[in-house]
């Protein structure tokens, strides 16, 4: 579901194939396996990270246009393809030392590109433009969410980062002015909203304990599971079953749950706040 780790405007990219906070089941069990087959292949051909980035742009741009067409099939295979290629190009990165922003923004920017493209043709082939457009924000808006929590629970436990090589180049510093546009205020806001729910129950500045307890394992694990690879397992298995749009309603459930994760983080830091103020 990507930006300058210096930049105080924001959240920085988090590594392609570092392990997150929460463990993603379905990348975990399925796609980090097969992408760990397919990266000496890629090495052993000289294949660059970002021509792999370019081929799961290609791989989920002609899943699209074969679901506008109606080949329900063949776009779920391909979507599967795109996953498996966006599992790889992180992992090709790190074994040849060649892990940048560069190719963590055209990463990023390729999926937003990706999915508006899937989801225009659901449109399409639903019938029910209003319901992609809904269902479209909504992964949007989980897929953000659960990046920048994971982001919080690393600076929350104090978890080590490994900043990716900035190559102050002309293509990077375009990809990079694309993110601040297309991203960076979504995570501003996200992460505004997340500090300004804690201090309104703190009173102020939270204690350790208390930002520990607010910014939990549980949360980013749960919404690891809802991550662009799960979402695009669980599109794959719809265009299958010729039920497009389940699909649809599944997403929009997966932002319902929102609201219900931020309760439970609050209730954490209120029995945080209590012991502290009991001990």
């Amino acid at each position: 579901m990507t930006t300058c780790p210096e930049s105080p405007l924001a959240a920085p990219i988090a590594p392609v194939h570092e392990r997150r906070a929460g463990r993603e089941l379905v990348l975990e069990l399925v796609f980090r396996p097969l992408a760990s087959a397919l990266v000496p292949v890629l090495v052993r051909a000289r294949i660059p990270p970002p021509a792999v980035v370019l081929a799961n742009t290609v791989a989920g741009l002609g899943a699209a246009l074969a679901l506008a067409r109606g080949e329900l099939m063949l776009a779920a295979v391909l979507v599967q393809v795109k996953t498996l290629l966006d599992n790889a190009d992180g992992q090709l990165a790190r074994a040849t030392g060649q892990v940048s922003l560069s190719g963590r923004y055209l990463d990023t920017e390729a999926d937003l590109v990706v999915n508006a493209a899937l989801f225009l043709a659901l449109a399409r082939v639903t019938g029910q433009p209003w319901l992609a457009l809904g269902s479209f924000v909504a992964l949007t808006l989980v897929l953000a969410v659960d990046f920048n929590m994971s982001e919080l629970y690393r600076d929350a436990h104090r978890v080590e980062r490994h900043a990716p090589a900035a190559l102050h180049g002309r293509v990077e510093r375009v990809l990079e002015r694309a993110y601040r546009i297309l991203f960076a205020p979504q995570d501003r806001a996200i992460r505004a909203f997340s500090r300004a729910r804690l201090e309104r129950i703190v009173g102020g500045p939270p204690t350790e304990a208390v930002a520990s307890a607010y910014n939990d394992r549980v949360t980013v694990t749960l919404l690891a599971n809802l991550g662009l690879s799960t979402q695009l397992t669980a599109l794959g298995l719809c265009l299958a079953l010729e039920i497009p749009d389940v699909y649809l309603w599944l997403t929009i459930g997966c932002l319902a749950l929102l609201p219900a994760l931020q309760l439970r983080r609050e209730r954490l830091a209120r029995s945080a706040l209590a012991r502290s103020r009991a001990g």
